[in-house]
C-alpha cells in the first residue's frame, strides 16, 4: 500500500493504481495532473508514496493535451467518413487549429464541417478509452501506410528510436507526439468553423480560464500565415521531412541562401515603402521575446541608408525606471515586462525634441546597478527618422505624442507554417522557446531551467501587451529561417537533455526534443554574418 496526497486529501491505495480511479471526475473537471514535479496522464499508475495535483483547462499543459486529443478525434472521423482525404493541421488565427484538405482542388464544404462535427460528437458521446501502445518501427511502417499516412512514412527515416508510441482509440490507431485525455468524453468543449479553404477548429485555452475564445478574424496575421504556406511550398519544406531532403542534398546553399534572400526581399520592400512616406519620422518595431527584433532593425538602417535616408536608433531599454521604483503587482511580483517600467512621460519628450532638431542628452540604463545614468547628447536633422524596437514599441501611450501620421509600425515575429507531419504542426512559440535557449545560454550563461521557469510569465506579458499589437501594425515582417532549427538543434538539444526527468520543466524540455531530434544538423557556418538567426547563435557582424 502506498499514501497518495490528492489536492490536499490523504489517500492510500494499492501501488499500480491509476489517479483516475482515486477521484472524483464525473464533470470531466480535470484533464491531467501533476504527480511530484512531473505533468502525467490521469491513467498514470502510482508506484510509490507522492503528492498529486489535479489540473483543469485553466492550464497550459492540460490544454495542449486537449488540442492534441481533439486534433486525434478529427483525424478519426475524417478517416471514416473521407478515408481518401489528406488532411493537414496547422496552427492558425485566433489561437485555434486549421485543418486543409492536401488533394488537390478539394476543399470543405459546410455539408463535410456537419458531417465531421456529428461524427466527432458520436465518438464523444461513446466515451472511447485512449490506449498508449509502444510499436516497432517495422509495425509503424506497415501502419502508416495502411493509413496512406505518406508524410509519417518519410519522417520515420529520421527517427533515431527503434520503437514507435502511437494510442489505441477503438478502431483507430495514431499518434500526435503528445499525451491525450482518459477517454473521447473529455472532449465535449470545441468548435468547427467553416473557413474557406479549411475548417477552423477551436478548443479551449488556458488563458480564457479553460474556456472557447470568442472567434476573431485577424486579416494581417492570416495573411502572413498564407504567405508562410506558399514559401513553404515553393521551397519545398513544409514538413520536417521534406527540410531534411533539402539540407542532405547538393542544394543545401541554394536553401540557405533562398531563406536569407526572402529576408533581404521583404526588407527591401519596407524601406521602399518607407521610403516614399516623406512624413515618416518614428519607425516603431514590435514583436514577441525571440523574434530578432534587433538584427531586423539594424538591416532596416543599413536598408534606408541606401535610399539616402539616415535613420537613428534610440534604445527604450535606457528608459526602464529605476528598479527600485517599480511597485508590485496585487499578488507581490515585479513584472518587468509591464509598459509602467517604462518613463513614458520621458520618452514621449525626447522623441518629440528630437524630431523638433533639438539637441537632447538621452539616459543610459546601467543593469548592472539598475539605475539610470546620464548618457550620451544626440541631435539629429530633421530628415532622419528615428528607429525604436521593443516589446511596447507599438504602443500608443509610448509615443502619445507623435501623430499617427508620422509613425511607421512594424510587427516582427517568426510565423512558421512547418511540421513534424500533416497532422502535427510546430507551433511559433516552441521556434521562439528554442531560440531563446540558445541566446540565454550564449550571451548570458543561463541555463535552460531558468529559462523555462521564466517562460510562462514571458508569455503572460505577451498576451497582454504585444500579440493585440499586430493588426495595427503597417507591416509583418515574418521572421522565420526554414532552415534554422537544422542549426539551433545543435546547441538546444545538450541543454534540454540535462534536465532531469523528475524536474518539473521536464515535460516542456522533452515537448521540444521531440521535434528537434529529427532535424539533420547544419554547421552553423553556413549561417551568414548578417543573417538574424546569429542574434542567437553569435557571430553577428552587427556589434551593439
Amino acid at each position: 500500500m502506498i499514501n497518495v496526497e490528492i489536492n490536499g486529501v490523504l489517500k492510500r491505495c494499492k501501488k499500480g493504481t491509476r489517479v483516475i480511479d482515486l477521484i472524483d471526475n464525473k464533470e470531466k473537471e480535470y484533464v491531467s495532473c501533476k504527480v511530484g514535479h512531473r505533468v502525467r496522464e490521469l491513467t498514470y499508475k502510482l508506484n510509490k508514496s507522492t503528492a498529486v495535483e489535479l489540473l483543469t483547462l485553466d492550464n497550459e499543459e492540460s490544454v495542449r493535451i486537449y488540442e492534441s486529443s481533439l486534433r486525434f478525434i478529427f483525424a478519426m472521423a475524417c478517416k471514416k467518413l473521407y478515408p481518401e482525404l489528406n488532411i493537414r493541421f496547422s496552427y492558425h488565427i485566433s489561437r485555434s487549429i486549421f485543418v486543409k484538405i492536401l488533394n488537390g482542388g478539394q476543399i470543405f464544404t459546410e455539408e463535410m464541417l456537419q458531417n465531421i462535427k456529428k461524427e466527432m460528437l458520436s465518438i464523444v458521446s461513446e466515451a472511447i478509452p485512449f490506449e498508449r501502445e509502444t510499436i516497432s518501427i517495422e509495425e509503424a511502417r506497415d501502419l502508416y501506410e495502411e493509413y496512406h499516412l505518406q508524410d509519417k512514412l518519410e519522417l520515420l527515416e529520421y527517427r533515431p528510436e527503434n520503437t514507435v508510441h502511437v494510442y489505441r482509440c477503438g478502431w483507430y490507431l495514431n499518434y500526435f507526439y503528445s499525451y491525450m485525455v482518459p477517454s473521447t468524453d473529455y472532449l465535449d468543449k470545441f468548435n468547427l468553423i467553416l473557413y474557406e479553404p479549411g475548417i477552423i477548429l477551436q478548443y479551449p485555452r488556458a488563458e480564457e480560464k479553460g474556456k472557447l475564445p470568442k472567434f476573431k478574424e485577424e486579416v494581417k496575421y492570416g495573411k502572413t500565415l498564407k504567405e508562410a504556406n506558399i514559401w513553404g511550398k515553393t521551397i519545398d519544406a513544409e514538413t520536417v521531412a521534406r527540410i531534411n531532403n533539402n539540407v542532405r542534398g547538393k542544394g543545401l546553399i541554394d536553401f540557405i541562401h533562398s531563406c536569407e534572400a526572402r529576408h533581404n526581399k521583404m526588407i527591401c520592400e519596407l524601406g521602399d515603402r518607407i521610403a516614399k512616406n516623406n512624413k515618416v519620422k518614428l519607425i516603431a518595431i514590435a514583436g514577441p521575446t525571440s523574434s530578432g527584433k534587433t538584427t531586423f532593425s539594424n538591416r532596416l538602417r543599413i536598408e534606408l541608408l541606401t535610399k539616402g535616408i539616415k535613420p537613428v536608433k534610440l534604445s527604450m531599454d535606457d528608459y526602464y525606471i529605476d528598479r527600485d521604483l517599480i511597485k508590485p503587482d496585487e499578488n507581490g511580483k515585479v513584472d518587468l515586462e509591464d509598459i509602467n517600467t517604462i518613463d513614458i512621460k520621458l520618452f514621449n519628450e525626447h522623441i518629440y525634441r528630437l524630431i523638433q532638431g533639438e539637441e537632447v542628452e538621452l539616459p543610459r540604463f546601467d543593469f548592472t546597478i539598475g539605475k539610470r545614468v546620464r548618457g550620451k547628447k544626440v541631435k539629429i536633422d530633421k530628415e532622419s527618422p528615428i528607429i525604436i524596437e521593443g516589446i511596447h514599441a507599438l504602443n500608443e501611450k509610448l509615443t502619445s505624442s507623435i501623430p499617427g501620421e508620422m509613425k511607421f509600425k512594424v510587427y516582427i515575429s517568426p510565423h512558421i507554417q512547418i511540421n513534424l507531419d500533416n497532422q502535427n504542426p510546430i507551433s511559433m512559440t516552441q521556434l521562439r522557446l528554442v531560440r531563446r535557449l540558445v541566446r540565454d545560454k550564449m550571451f548570458r550563461n543561463s541555463s535552460a531551467l531558468r529559462t523555462l521557469s521564466m517562460w510562462e510569465s514571458v508569455r503572460q506579458g505577451e498576451f497582454k501587451w504585444i500579440y493585440n499589437t499586430e493588426e495595427e501594425a503597417d507591416y509583418v515582417f515574418n521572421s522565420e529561417l526554414s532552415y534554422e532549427l537544422c542549426v539551433l538543434k545543435k546547441y538546444a538539444l545538450p541543454l534540454l537533455k540535462k534536465i532531469d526527468k523528475e524536474n518539473e520543466y521536464y515535460i516542456e524540455a522533452n515537448r521540444l526534443i521531440k521535434f528537434l531530434k529529427y532535424f539533420i544538423e547544419i554547421d552553423e557556418s553556413m549561417v551568414p554574418c548578417d543573417s538574424l538567426l546569429r542574434e542567437f547563435i553569435g557571430g553577428s557582424c552587427f556589434k551593439e
